[in-house]
């Protein structure tokens, strides 16, 4: 009798148990084969290489292990380098004009006065809707001298063509892609973070005789600060996987080269000079320079911004 009456509980705390894993167990599977296998192959395939068995002539390729060879010749390869280093000059000009514009844009769009703000939000959000390859590709033509109207507008002047792919404004013009195609984004998570703050914080601030300057400077921004730390760590993010833009423009320039940036020179080993073990130990490393990065951003910040004393 008493083995019959446990049955049902039993079953209930069983199938209380089961059922969670039963819901997540798709996403269980999408997470494991499209993003764990992948990284744990590539750290494979980074370990292995090609060698040269026999000698003179009649030496063949043979592949196998090669130990940290790969990663050694990255970190050697004085253009592989020289990518991040680009890629870090981009991210001094982009990062700062991609948050401040979102956080001057969200500010606006919060403040009591504001007019429109539905059609502004969404006026501010559709360029991130459109890709980043077909944003380069018109803007690339926007930049060329012999179709940019900037251009022209220059030449009528009296003046000459203005050398958007060349030089130093090559960098500029990258910038602005991504102020295009990262504004609005990084607006919609700060102004959402702004809409969740009291409006009791706001009224008792302009009863003391606070004006909106000083509200936005003192209270808003302190406020949203955990937003601008996480727009801030997906611009770090997106920057060092910056690939599209420069890969699309490279066609209209001679600046850009095929390993332009770290990503263009991992794809330019792996499918062009067929060297697997290369490009994935370059991976391995844009990876790991990419996760150290980002926590030492939240390390530095988190007792500033999110309170953290530990």
């Amino acid at each position: 009798m008493t083995t019959h009456a446990m049955t049902p509980r039993r079953r209930g705390i069983r199938g209380r148990t089961v059922t969670p894993w039963l819901f997540a167990a798709p996403a269980i599977v999408l997470f494991v084969l499209f993003l764990l296998i992948p990284i744990a192959y590539s750290i494979f395939l980074s370990f292995r290489g090609e060698r040269v068995e026999g000698a003179g002539a009649f030496g063949r390729r043979v592949e196998g292990f090669v130990g940290f060879e790969n990663y050694i010749a990255a970190l050697t390869d004085s253009e592989f380098l020289q990518g991040f280093g680009r890629i870090g000059l981009y991210g001094l000009i982009a990062i700062p004009a991609v948050l401040g514009l979102a956080l001057l844009f969200a500010l606006l769009l919060d403040a009591p006065r504001s007019r429109a703000r539905r059609f502004s939000r969404t006026a501010i959000f559709i360029p991130y809707a459109v890709p980043g390859v077909i944003a380069s590709l018109l803007w690339g033509f926007m930049y060329l001298p012999s179709t940019s109207p900037f251009s022209f507008i220059a030449r009528e002047l009296g003046g000459s063509s203005i050398p958007f792919l060349d030089g130093p404004l090559l960098y500029f013009s990258l910038a602005n892609i991504a102020l295009w195609t990262g504004v609005g984004f990084n607006m919609i998570i700060i102004y959402t973070s702004l809409r969740s703050i009291p409006t009791e914080i706001y009224e008792a601030a302009r009863l003391d005789g606070a004006g909106e300057w000083t509200i936005a400077l003192r209270i808003k921004i302190p406020l949203v600060a955990p937003a601008i730390v996480l727009t801030g760590l997906f611009s770090v993010i997106g920057t060092l996987q910056f690939y599209s833009e420069p890969q699309t423009l490279r066609p209209l320039t001679n600046t850009i080269s095929s390993t332009w940036v770290p990503l263009m020179w991992i794809y330019q080993e792996a499918f062009v000079n067929a060297n697997l073990g290369g490009a994935s130990a370059a991976s391995v490393v844009l990876a790991i320079a990419t996760l150290v990065l980002s926590v030492l951003i939240l390390r530095f910040f988190q007792r500033r911004t999110f309170g953290d004393s530990e």
